[in-house]
This record gives structure tokens, C-alpha cells and sequence, in this order.
């Protein structure tokens, strides 16, 4: 198994695990608060991860392209990560994460429009299985 996939499977491991535990912790205050004290989280072990494992010199590698590209995409990690808990706060967290990783659809749409990437059958029916999903299990 590749590499990138074992790490992607980690990722979905944990994610599932980052819902249910925000929804405990978010017990008593709002979305927001909520999402500030998990934020200051993420910062610090990141900024510990970075020292820990990226060589100084790749710091100079960095481009004015890298820090627009990468600061739009912290610009919209916080937007989906604010309006995140804010419907976590009140909705289900099965409903919640399961509407959230729509956003695969809408990569899959973005990445085919701007980067020209490739768009197969096999991924445009399980683009299709999951907006299927989403609508079943979103409907009350």
C-alpha cells in the first residue's frame, strides 16, 4: 500500500475521532470559544511538528506563490472550520461530519476546473454515491 494512502487512512481515523470529541468539549460554551481553544491547539503542535521535522533551509524555499496559495487556503480552513462548529454545536455529529465531507465533491469539482485534473467514471459515480448519502442521511 502506498505510503500517501496509509497516511490518508490515518488522517480519516483521527478525523472521525476530531467530531465526536469537539462535541464533548464544546458542552457549556459556544462554537466559537470552542473553536479558538482547539485552534491555540492545533498552532502549538504544528509549530512543534515544523521545528521538529523541516530542516531550516527549507524555509528559504518559500515563494511569495507558496504564502498566497497557502494563506487562501488557511482563509477557507477557517471559514469551514467556523461555520464547522457552529453546526456542530447544535446539530448531530453524524449529520454534521457526514454534510462536511461533501466538501469532497466540491474539491473533486474544483480540482477538475482549475487544475485540470482528471475526472473518471469510476469517480464521478462515487461523487455521485456520496451526494446519494449525504442526501439520505441529512433528511429528517
Amino acid at each position: 500500500m502506498p505510503q500517501w494512502i496509509v497516511f490518508a487512512l490515518i488522517s480519516m481515523f483521527f478525523a472521525g475521532f476530531t467530531s465526536v470529541i469537539a462535541k464533548v468539549g464544546l458542552d457549556g460554551i459556544s462554537g466559537e470559544l470552542g473553536l479558538t481553544v482547539r485552534t491555540l491547539f492545533v498552532f502549538v503542535l504544528v509549530v512543534l511538528f515544523t521545528f521538529s521535522f523541516v530542516p531550516a533551509a527549507e524555509w528559504r524555499l518559500l515563494t511569495q506563490k507558496n504564502w498566497l496559495w497557502l494563506g487562501l487556503s488557511g482563509v477557507t480552513t477557517s471559514l469551514s472550520w467556523i461555520f464547522y462548529y457552529k453546526a456542530l454545536k447544535v446539530g448531530d455529529v453524524a449529520t454534521v461530519a457526514l454534510i462536511d465531507k461533501g466538501s469532497v465533491v466540491v474539491a473533486m469539482a474544483l480540482a477538475a476546473l482549475l487544475l485540470r485534473e482528471h475526472i473518471t467514471p469510476r469517480m464521478l459515480l462515487g461523487a455521485s454515491l456520496i451526494v446519494g448519502g449525504l442526501l439520505v442521511i441529512a433528511r429528517k
